[in-house]
């Protein structure tokens, strides 16, 4: 896989055109360095700190969680557009305590640029990242229609916020 550095903006109309449609992968890896994806609609990209951030929100319920507590760095991986969309689907729906989601979907694993950080080489645009910060959503400081749609369960989200070490574009 070529890996193309790209500044991390660059790419962001189609991160958000995935994000708006059927979504992206973030792959995270435990302590044997087992590999996890995991489909995410809600992702935000910018400056903060002075320095390029990538945002992930996960629930605690997801296996995902687990990996992000203990894993300092993550990737996000977007997809070419409108491809894919039976694997976001099934890593979407599907939880890795239960299966190996990127073998059963035939998904390609590649190194990242940080020894500790592996990618989808399907796809197109990459982010490598390592979390400065985390926080939780809270349900005071929420709106409520937005409880009511998104967290009626009251599953909600870790924000993780990730500098982005590595951006980067590959042709699949």
């Amino acid at each position: 896989m070529k890996k193309t550095d790209m500044e991390f903006a660059e790419s962001f109309p189609a991160f958000c055109r995935a994000l708006r449609a059927e979504g992206a992968f973030l792959v995270a890896q435990d302590e044997k360095h087992r590999p996890n994806a995991m489909t995410i609609g809600w992702a935000a990209i910018g400056v903060i700190w002075g320095e390029p951030i990538l945002t992930v929100l996960v629930r605690p319920s997801r296996h995902t969680f687990g990996l992000m507590e203990k894993a300092k760095r993550f990737s996000v991986c977007i997809p070419p557009a409108g491809k894919l969309g039976k694997e976001l689907a099934f890593c979407g729906s599907r939880s890795g305590r239960d299966c190996d989601k990127i073998k059963e979907c035939g998904l390609k694993l590649a190194a990242g640029k940080e020894p500790d950080v592996s990618v989808l080489a399907d796809c197109v645009l990459f982010y490598e990242c390592e979390t400065v910060h985390k926080t939780h959503v809270l349900k005071d400081n929420l709106e409520a229609g937005i409880i009511a749609r998104y967290y009626p369960r009251g599953d909600f989200h870790t924000i993780y916020n990730g500098r982005i070490l590595h951006a980067y574009k590959s042709a699949v």
